[in-house]
């Protein structure tokens, strides 16, 4: 989800009318269909076109470092077994019975004369499979409910996007082969791409983090460029993961 707006938030915020009755997503949504609508209707020479690779290299990483950044690491990796339950286990489950549940419902007949294959199916489900609970979470804080519900929570939403981008990519590969090249090896294949990527994204966030540390150790008398290489290093780790084709969210 996009970072809301400072002015946007702050004004949300001061109506405790709008509060009470509106969750700050949905109302999130509802001004970026207003912004645009304002946008497509005005008369302008170029358009902006989102493209995957503005998403994954300037809008991503921000959030990303936002989520982690402020995250409670003591519970985070207190219930570390139980968010990569749900994170891995879970995204893999969901992506997976949807996919096979709309590949049944393709030979059932229900979808008219349109066939879709297997891995057509599976590749949509991979896509759809990571929940995002952003309003859970805001009601979660509101109401200051169990700090074990809520970090199990906020850590399975925030691991299971690495999941659905790593099993998107293995199933996008499956489809480029296509249903009749796929062989077991390839799936072996694909299985360990999955803990490779995974793992390896991890890895390298790990040799990011102590880079980090070490760089700050020097800058504890210029404490106002600090900020700037927290910002700097965990982006060259998100590039650097990019580049090794590794999990650049889980980095």
């Amino acid at each position: 989800m996009p970072p809301s707006p400072p002015e946007g938030a702050q004004g949300f915020h001061l109506s405790h009318k709008v509060t009470s009755v509106v969750p700050e997503s949905a109302l999130l949504i509802v001004l970026g269909l207003v912004l645009g609508g304002i946008v497509w209707a005005a008369d302008h020479i170029a358009s902006f076109t989102l493209t995957p690779t503005v998403f994954f290299f300037y809008l991503l990483p921000p959030i990303v470092l936002d989520a982690g950044y402020f995250m409670p690491n003591r519970l985070f990796f207190g219930n570390l077994g139980t968010i990569l339950l749900y994170a891995v286990i879970g995204t893999v489950w969901n992506a997976a019975t949807t996919g096979l549940s709309l590949y049944g419902v393709s030979l059932s007949g229900l979808m008219g004369d349109l066939k879709v294959q297997l891995l057509d199916c599976l590749l949509f489900g991979s896509l759809i499979a990571a929940v995002d609970p952003v309003a859970v979470l805001a009601v979660f804080e509101e109401v200051h409910v169990n700090e074990v519900l809520f970090i199990i929570v906020f850590g399975e939403s925030l691991l299971n996007d690495a999941v659905t981008v790593v099993l998107y990519n293995v199933f996008e590969s499956f489809v480029t082969l296509g249903d009749d090249k796929v062989t077991g090896v390839d799936c072996v294949k694909g299985i360990v791409s999955f803990f490779v990527v995974s793992l390896g994204g991890t890895l390298v966030g790990v040799i990011f983090a102590f880079l980090l540390s070490l760089v700050t150790r020097f800058t504890k008398h210029v404490r106002i460029i600090e900020p700037g290489f927290v910002f700097i290093i965990s982006y060259l780790s998100y590039l650097t993961s990019e580049m090794l084709s590794l999990s650049a969210i889980l980095a």
